[in-house]
């Protein structure tokens, strides 16, 4: 079993602006990481994003970044497994992978397709990877919200 997602959604803006959305924590914070992100999203980078549904930042490693075309994370899988003790799973902790890829449909509309993949192929790994297809979704619709309206669906959506 080979756990991953891909979804996609049309933004009704140019290209570098949709990208620049994503890569620029200030303008990330706004719409998507509502506890704030902190460093700008460049090859090689270790930024950390904080959530107000998931308290507490995480690191997020930036794996490569091409301007305007692709983004490719590495986060921790946070699958929660557990022993029949409750106590966590030893070698639990390990990565998935989110490529992100911005492909211009003209002038002023944007592509953009989101995938993550890695999960171990458990039931705590599939749980995990549908909470991330759900949240990737939701990012989505936010950077859609904001950049085209200026709208920050999050606010107050989880508090």
């Amino acid at each position: 079993m080979d756990l991953r997602f891909k979804i996609a959604g049309r933004i009704s803006r140019p290209v570098h602006e949709v990208f620049e959305a994503v890569a620029d924590p200030d303008q990330l914070s706004q719409y998507f990481t509502t506890g704030g992100a902190k460093g700008r999203l460049v090859t090689g980078a270790t930024v950390s994003w904080d959530f107000a549904d998931f308290p507490g930042a995480f690191p997020v490693e930036v794996v490569e970044v091409e301007q305007d075309r692709r983004i490719v994370l590495r986060w921790e899988a946070a699958d929660g497994a557990q022993s029949t003790t409750d106590e966590p799973v030893a070698g639990a902790s390990y990565s998935t992978t989110v490529t992100m890829e911005f492909e211009a449909l003209g002038e002023d509309r944007t592509l953009v397709t989101i995938a993550e993949q890695g999960w171990r192929p458990t039931a705590e790994g599939q749980e995990a990877s549908y909470g991330n297809c759900q949240g990737w979704t939701q990012m989505l619709c936010c950077l859609k919200a904001w950049i085209e309206h200026g709208i920050n669906l999050r606010a107050g959506f989880f508090a």
